[in-house]
C-alpha cells in the first residue's frame, strides 16, 4: 500500500521522529571519559539501526515530503550531536567535527534552496558512505574493548568520513554548476531591442 506523498503520519515517519526525540538521551548517555560505555554503544545501535528501519519502510510504502525533509535532518542531529559530544568529552578531535559540520551545513543550504525551485537532490552512494562512517566511528568511539585500545580504528573511520565529506559535498556542489550552466538564460530587454 502506497503513502501519498503529503501524508504526516506513516510509519517511516514516526521512527524518524522518534530518533530526533531520543537524540538527546543519546547524548547524555555519552560518557564524560574515553573508556566507551555499553549502554551508550547500545543506544547508538539502536538508533543507528532505525535509520536503516525508516528508509526500508519508506522505500516500500512510499516517500512523503515530511519524510524527506525530516530523515536528514535526524540523521544530522545524530550524528553531529554525537560527535560534538565526544568533543565536549575531548574523545574527537574539534578539527575533523567541524569540517564535516561545514560540510553538512553547505549542503543542506544548497538542498533547501533548489528545493524551493522544485529541484530534487538525493543522496549519492558517497554520502551515504559517509553516513556509515561517521555512524562507526562515533561507534567504535563508544563501545569499550576499542575506546581506549584501538583508537585508530575510529581516528581512521573519522578522517575517512571527512574525506568522503568532501568529495561528495564536491560531487553536489559540481552538480549544483552543472545544473545552473544548462539553465537557460533569461532574456532581458536590453538583449531584446
Amino acid at each position: 500500500m502506497t503513502v501519498p506523498p503529503d501524508k504526516l503520519a506513516t510509519w517511516a515517519n514516526a521512527i524518524t521522529v522518534g530518533r530526533l526525540l531520543l537524540s538527546p538521551l543519546m547524548f547524555w548517555a555519552i560518557p564524560n571519559d574515553d573508556r566507551g560505555s555499553w549502554i551508550s554503544v547500545g543506544l547508538w545501535f539502536v538508533l543507528c539501526a532505525s535509520d536503516g528501519i525508516d528508509g526500508y519502510l519508506a522505500r516500500r510504502h512510499g516517500t512523503t515530503s515530511a519524510g524527506a525533509f525530516l530523515d536528514p535532518l535526524a540523521d544530522k542531529v545524530l550524528v553531529l550531536g554525537a560527535m560534538f559530544t565526544l568533543v565536549s568529552t575531548g574523545v574527537f578531535w574539534v578539527v575533523p567535527v567541524i569540517v564535516i559540520a561545514g560540510r553538512e551545513f553547505t549542503i543542506s543550504v544548497y538542498r533547501v534552496l533548489v528545493g524551493g525551485k522544485g529541484i530534487s537532490v538525493p543522496a549519492t552512494k558517497l554520502a551515504k558512505y559517509k553516513t556509515v562512517a561517521q555512524q562507526l566511528a562515533v561507534g567504535f568511539a563508544l563501545f569499550p574493548p576499542t575506546a581506549l585500545d584501538a583508537t585508530w580504528l575510529w581516528n581512521s573511520l573519522l578522517w575517512l568520513a571527512v574525506l568522503l565529506a568532501l568529495i561528495s559535498g564536491g560531487q553536489y556542489l559540481w552538480r549544483a554548476r552543472q545544473l545552473a550552466a544548462a539553465q537557460p538564460m533569461p532574456v532581458t530587454v536590453d538583449q531584446v531591442g
